[in-house]
């Protein structure tokens, strides 16, 4: 091993050694290289060219490792949602479920949304998304990247597994679960999490794991995909987990599956080792719930007077035909079409939002620029995006341009500024404003 990496706990190595009779010690030298990292491509825009790139992760769509040093978390195009870096064996779970456009998929334990986001670009902006994280402070994350990414068809919730059973009985096409867990397949990504390490985490996790399973399981209607996936090593939390589920579950069944890179899981379960792919520790299970239904069907909200005077505004900001049909608070929103009733759940992001009520005004939404074609565009360079991310007000050449425009980099709107007599004042969100810049942002 790196005499600079941290040892490895004792009781760990001997909790796992019997799933690695032959491979122990190249599983043990793996702890002397670094982590690899990855990023994935959002696909609802024109690809950038973005230097720092190897070649593929070959489990995941418009998916690649990046280059060791190479700073692109602090990069423009990835706070304009161009694309999310992301350790790349985690990718393997969204991959796993194969959510396609139309359904509806509920990511359990979301944050910070990495997967919510990679399910989103699988369904295309079709169909319906719920992303939730049941700690507040991790959700809040999860919504800014839902944001962030410019996903139109998610809405995001802050509520327990069973709070999520208790309203939505066998609602969903697929489920995913990605449990919270020891965290073992991030020990050489992450080496402070070994000091947390305990021979008895496994158990009290597992148990915890089971009980979250069996709750989402309930969401999922008959017929329906559900993924439960780690990011640790013992069995445990992974096949231990998989059996007790499936023993008090009989209306489940495993499915096998293959993923490119990755080759098949004929019992339905995957283990990601690193010495063997590069990423880092991951465990992924596919089970599908026996049993046909009718899908379920949801009025679509009303829209109130306040929404249609609404809905005559944005025409003047975005291309794209919109239609307001909810509200959070004093934002406008659109929920999407077949959202299940919220009544009761806390929610943080209804859909798309399009616009907030600002004293007596009404104001495009940031959301609304990351998501949409503006009507209005200006392009920066990159010192002047980072000037705007500031927050500053930059200088233009045209002097015609005026009311809400998007500055844009590389074909990529970074959010809104209010144009006139040759400036742009800035409206990116104060909240997000940075004034240095650092690849630890957002890895």
């Amino acid at each position: 091993m790196n005499s600079a990496q941290a040892p490895l706990p004792l009781g760990f190595i001997q909790s796992i050694a019997h799933l690695l009779p032959t491979e122990l010690g190249d599983f043990l030298d793996a702890f002397g290289g670094a982590p690899h990292r990855a990023l994935r491509f959002s696909a609802r825009r024109e690809q950038p060219d973005i230097d720092g790139l190897e070649g593929p992760v070959p489990w995941a769509h418009n998916a690649y490792y990046i280059k060791p040093g190479a700073q692109l978390g602090a990069h423009p195009l990835h706070w304009a949602g161009a694309y999310y870096i992301q350790e790349p064996s985690a990718m393997a779970a969204a991959a796993a479920l194969g959510a396609q456009p139309g359904e509806r998929v509920l990511d359990v334990c979301a944050a910070p949304g990495g997967k919510a986001t990679q399910l989103a670009d699988m369904m295309r902006g079709q169909g319906v998304l719920i992303a939730n994280d049941p700690v507040l402070p991790r959700a809040r994350e999860l919504s800014r990247n839902i944001e962030r990414m410019g996903i139109q068809n998610a809405v995001v919730l802050s509520n327990t597994a069973q709070q999520l059973a208790a309203a939505f009985p066998e609602t969903f096409d697929r489920v995913l679960v990605d449990a919270p867990c020891s965290g073992e397949g991030m020990f050489r990504k992450e080496p402070q999490s070994m000091q947390h390490w305990t021979s008895e985490a496994p158990a009290a996790c597992a148990a915890r794991q089971t009980d979250i399973v069996s709750q989402a399981a309930q969401t999922l209607k008959p017929g329906g995909s559900l993924v439960y996936s780690t990011c640790t090593f013992n069995d445990v939390e992974n096949e231990g987990v998989i059996r007790a589920f499936l023993q008090s579950h009989p209306n489940f069944a495993l499915q096998p599956f293959t993923l490119p890179g990755l080759g098949e899981a004929g019992d339905g379960m995957l283990r990601m080792w690193p010495h063997r792919v590069r990423g880092e520790g991951h465990f992924v299970a596919l089970m599908t719930k026996r049993g046909e239904t009718q899908r379920r069907q949801y009025p679509a909200p009303q829209a109130t007077r306040d929404m249609l005077e609404v809905q005559k505004i944005i025409q003047d900001w975005v291309l794209d035909d919109l239609h307001i049909n909810d509200q959070l608070g004093d934002v406008f929103t659109q929920l999407p079409a077949g959202t299940p009733p919220l009544h009761g759940l806390r929610v943080l992001r209804a859909g798309l939002h399009i616009a907030q009520r600002v004293g007596k005004t009404i104001r495009p939404d940031h959301a609304l620029a990351l998501a949409c074609a503006p009507r209005k565009t200006t392009n920066l360079t990159l010192a002047q995006a980072d000037a705007y991310r500031r927050g500053e007000v930059l200088t233009i050449a045209n002097h015609a341009l005026n009311g809400f425009v998007a500055p844009t980099l590389a074909g990529w709107p970074l959010g809104w500024a209010k144009a006139g007599e040759g400036q742009l004042k800035n409206r990116y969100p104060k909240g997000l404003r940075k004034y240095s810049f650092s690849d630890h942002d957002y890895n």
